[in-house]
């Protein structure tokens, strides 16, 4: 049944004529990043919708993420949906040269990674001519309109997957209900991170029948790799010393962490603080704090090693940190002593740490939820917090373990979760197994 949410409102097409008139500009912008980026010049012209690879025959499913963390968070689910459907073929998209660089390396099988089009109908139409996929996966908001509008003229079904909406977001939606619900009838199911989202996207216009409340697909991920020449070197080098590990830190919260470890080191002189900041291109202003605070410091950018007198050693490289928490049980989680969100707790829990987090983790509060009320994450405030739990996790071998083992009791849980998303996927979008004596 047709009716107002299947046609274009005046919104949409405003929206259509001022992509095709920004399109120059854009385009211009996009190249610009992804020639700093050292891209090679046909891959850049992905993002008009020249595809640098040929179309796989068969059943093709198409993955649409934004950057690092959305990308890698759907590699578990295509590994598995590979397996349950043994015929498909699959495309991920991404859009940062930093997201195409880790998925090249850990490409499932059959799988292949592209930029995708600018949101303009040229590029748009270029893309969806080649790859003609056989349902498309958006995920979390990555809202395109016209990508979206376009699949969903070719008839190819469409999913929201791991959906989240900011605050700020659904409010700019609720001032333009008639296209919100234009864009979101487009999809055929929106599987939620939480409940609220799942309120937030009816109330913005999707149909409730299509809306599952879900899990944080990133809490799904497979651990990650662990580069093993890289974590014996270090072993070596950190000898017998106590270790603790501050990871995706974020401006404002390295002061935090270093008072910590300032009073740490009272008690254990010769303790280590591995330091991994979420961006590594803040080394020198790490640097600096770290001098400032009157302590001594080795670099993983410069290659220098972690002496006797190294009291902190930061991890300033990309594609490295699963190799950092093999090293150690004990992780405070950055990105939440600020109001950031969080980073996802469940890859240091999947390498055997027990998780400290400050507040702030309100993207990824579903995932955090059951970690703290098991005992498997601690949440602190202060500096002073930081140390105390870190001191007592040190110092008391059971307390330690009875946290790791919570955390990675929470990690098994989640295997159920993804087959439900799978299951919940392959219903929807009519992705079934092909009786193999019915093709050729």
């Amino acid at each position: 049944m047709h009716g107002a949410s299947d046609r274009p409102t005046l919104l949409y097409r405003l929206y259509c004529g001022f992509t095709a008139l920004a399109q120059p500009l854009a385009w211009r912008i996009v190249r610009n990043k992804l020639r700093a980026a050292e891209v090679p010049e046909n891959r850049q012209k992905e993002r008009l919708g020249h595809a640098s690879l040929p179309r796989p025959s068969g059943r093709l499913i198409w993955f649409h993420a934004a950057s690092v963390g959305e990308s890698l968070s759907v590699l578990s689910l295509i590994k598995r949906l590979g397996v349950r459907l043994p015929d498909a073929e699959f495309l991920i998209t991404s859009g940062t040269p930093t997201s195409a660089a880790l998925i090249a390396k850990r490409l499932p099988p059959r799988t292949r990674h592209q930029y995708p089009p600018l949101d303009t109908a040229g590029p748009v139409r270029r893309f969806l001519d080649h790859w003609q996929p056989d349902a498309g996966v958006f995920v979390e908001s990555e809202i395109w309109p016209q990508l979206i509008v376009e699949s969903h003229q070719r008839n190819t079904p469409l999913a929201l997957l791991n959906a989240r909406l900011s605050d700020k977001s659904v409010a700019g939606w609720k001032k333009r209900p008639d296209t919100a619900r234009f864009i979101l009838s487009k999809f055929r199911l929106f599987l939620t991170q939480n409940d609220k989202t799942a309120t937030n996207l009816i109330d913005i216009g999707a149909a409730p029948n299509r809306v599952l409340p879900g899990t944080n697909l990133k809490a799904m991920s497979d651990p990650l790799p662990v580069d093993q020449a890289t974590l014996q070197d270090i072993q070596t080098q950190i000898a017998n010393r106590p270790v603790w590990i501050a990871s995706s830190t974020h401006a404002g919260e390295e002061e935090i962490v270093l008072a910590a470890h300032k009073t740490l080191l009272e008690r254990w002189p010769d303790l280590l603080l591995l330091l991994i900041p979420r961006h590594p291109e803040r080394r020198s202003e790490v640097a600096t704090l770290i001098q400032d605070a009157g302590m001594t410091a080795s670099f993983r950018s410069k290659s220098e090693e972690i002496h006797e007198s190294t009291q902190i050693y930061v991890a300033d490289s990309l594609g490295e940190t699963g190799t950092w928490y093999a090293l150690c049980p004990i992780v405070f989680l950055g990105g939440s002593l600020k109001e950031i969100g969080g980073h996802n707790p469940f890859e240091p829990a999947q390498a055997g740490a027990a998780v400290i987090t400050g507040p702030g983790y309100f993207n990824f509060a579903e995932t955090f939820a059951p970690l703290i009320a098991s005992g498997g994450a601690v949440e602190v405030k202060t500096a002073a917090d930081l140390s105390e739990i870190v001191a007592n996790w040190l110092s008391d071998q059971n307390a330690l373990q009875s946290a790791q083992q919570a955390a990675q009791s929470c990690v098994n849980t989640q295997s159920d979760a993804l087959e439900a998303v799978i299951n919940s996927l392959c219903t929807e979008l009519d992705l079934h197994t092909q009786d193999p004596s019915s093709s050729g």
